[in-house]
């Protein structure tokens, strides 16, 4: 049997655990829970900021304006992103695999570039185009090389991914660097809500469709990830399902990096922690993996917005800190497995 990647079973490093108990409803008193808690921080989030949402003349508009499209923009950005990290994981079958470990942020940021030198002038569709373009060029390019290069370790695979968006990184910066906008390339990696206002968030509710999408064709997803062999055998095309995923993850990383910009190990963190608990069954894992991908980011907003009030830093600094944690203790807790 070979793997999604196309490399021998015995260098998958991980095998998916299909876990039958995952298999009832999809709602169910936990999730609901959840759900409470989520919507707990979600008010949180609403309530919180340096401006003064209650006293001021002008608090009313200014809470339509800038703290509902920002908590929207919350919602949608992290549900997209942690989806595209456990479509990713399950297309790879490697669990460190993520739109920030495989170059497909440096790809949608290089799409930035070249529509700001190409058009300067270009509205936010036209530049959300590019990047979604440009995404999915870098991971097909990622999957190719999966395809065609046996490892034996599942630590190469990010390690590759990581390589690749490095150099599509350095090209960026170059490019940035030598036309006068490493400023607004600064800007676009940030990973920050502030700009997530009224007029400047909405079509970040095309990542909505994609998660529609992601859950009709999970069961095809789910079989794609057991490798090319056993999805050809019950009579799926396993290109055209990789083909498709690939399209998926790219659309949702490119329109949340031109609206919100990195917001990184968002997808290794979440699906890796629904995993451990609920197996590797897309379909009934995806409501956990949006909503813990909301309340992580949620969190992680609210922590940048008070650690240094009235200021902000990033949700990427928050997000990259926590992530390092959790990336580290996959590594060890996979070293104790004896799988890499």
């Amino acid at each position: 049997m070979t793997t999604a990647t196309g490399t021998p079973a015995k260098a998958v490093a991980v095998e998916p655990r299909m876990d039958t108990r995952t298999r009832g409803l999809l709602v169910d008193w936990k999730l609901a829970l959840g759900l409470l808690a989520v919507l707990a921080l979600l008010a949180a989030s609403l309530f919180t900021g340096a401006y003064d949402v209650f006293g001021a003349d002008d608090g009313a508009a200014m809470f339509v304006i800038t703290r509902i499209p920002r908590t929207i923009a919350l919602v949608l950005s992290g549900a997209a992103m942690a989806m595209a990290g456990l479509v990713m994981q399950l297309l790879t079958q490697n669990r460190f695999v993520e739109p920030t470990t495989t170059g497909t942020i440096e790809w949608a940021g290089l799409g930035l570039v070249a529509v700001m030198i190409l058009w300067p002038t270009a509205p936010l569709l036209a530049r959300m185009g590019v990047a979604v373009a440009f995404a999915f060029v870098g991971t097909m390019v990622f999957f190719l090389f999966l395809r065609h290069v046996a490892l034996k370790s599942s630590l190469i695979v990010p390690i590759v991914g990581i390589m690749l968006g490095a150099i599509v990184g350095a090209l960026s910066t170059f490019i940035a660097l030598s036309t006068g906008m490493l400023q607004n390339l600064g800007v676009w990696f940030a990973g920050s809500f502030i700009t997530a206002s009224r007029g400047q968030y909405e079509v970040l509710w095309i990542v909505l469709l994609v998660l529609v999408a992601v859950f009709w064709l999970a069961d095809r997803l789910t079989v794609a990830g057991l490798g090319q062999d056993i999805c050809t055998n019950v009579g799926l095309d396993y290109n055209r399902i990789i083909l498709t995923g690939a399209s998926l993850v790219a659309v949702a990383t490119g329109v949340v990096t031109v609206v919100v910009g990195n917001l990184p190990f968002l997808g290794l963190i979440v699906p890796n922690v629904v995993s451990l608990f609920r197996g590797d069954d897309l379909r009934s894992n995806l409501p956990w993996v949006c909503l813990l991908g909301i309340g992580i980011v949620t969190i992680c907003d609210l922590i940048s917005r008070t650690i240094i009030m009235p200021f902000e830093v990033p949700v990427s600094l928050v997000l990259g800190v926590l992530g390092a944690l959790v990336f580290i203790f996959l590594l060890l807790r996979q070293r104790r497995r004896g799988a890499i």
